[in-house]
């Protein structure tokens, strides 16, 4: 038997978590997974307010208890009072990881100039990846497309499930040591 990837995907917004508007970036992460992941892998889908202590209870339920390796999150990395998901995403993990953040923000400053404004970020809980997206399903393609060749050989490290793409959609980078064939 073969066992599933569990992927979190959390939607960080208080209208969409009320039903005020439609999520679109979870569905626009789930898209992408779908376009770029080959093999077997679970959603684990998430729609919450900007409350942080709910951010960092869902992140840990995610990692802790779903057993996620990879958990992406849209909404909340502005420079609003309400967007605070990179504060629970720092509260919850062992180590941060400052290069994603970095990477993506000069991968949307190409398409915008406020993308500086966005405080994207990614870290280690365990042996789960948590990286932290823009809400617009637009730049979370970008993000995406940006960080995502890393994150496999990234959860490879900290032990978690191993996570394959399709090469024509995204080019994942692994040493040849770690390639599982």
């Amino acid at each position: 038997m073969v066992s599933s990837a569990r992927i979190g995907m959390v939607t960080v917004s208080d209208r969409a978590s009320r039903g005020d508007y439609e999520d679109k970036g979870g569905p626009a992460i789930r898209a992408w997974l779908d376009r770029v992941l080959i093999g077997a892998w679970e959603p684990v889908v998430r729609i919450i307010p900007d409350e942080q202590a709910l951010i960092e209870a869902t992140l840990v339920e995610l990692t802790d208890n779903e057993e996620c390796c990879l958990v992406i999150t849209t909404g909340g990395t502005g420079p609003a009072a309400r967007d605070v998901t990179p504060e629970a995403t720092e509260a919850v993990c062992q180590k941060m990881m400052p290069g994603f953040g970095e990477l993506m923000r000069a991968a949307s400053l190409k398409v915008v100039p406020t993308a500086i404004l966005s405080r994207q970020m990614a870290g280690i809980r365990g042996k789960s990846f948590i990286v932290n997206l823009p809400g617009k399903p637009s730049a979370i393609d970008d993000c995406l497309n940006a960080v995502f060749p890393a994150i496999p050989y990234c959860i490879d490290l900290i032990g978690g499930d191993y996570l394959q793409a399709d090469p024509a959609q995204c080019n994942v980078f692994r040493p040849p040591h770690a390639v599982k064939r």
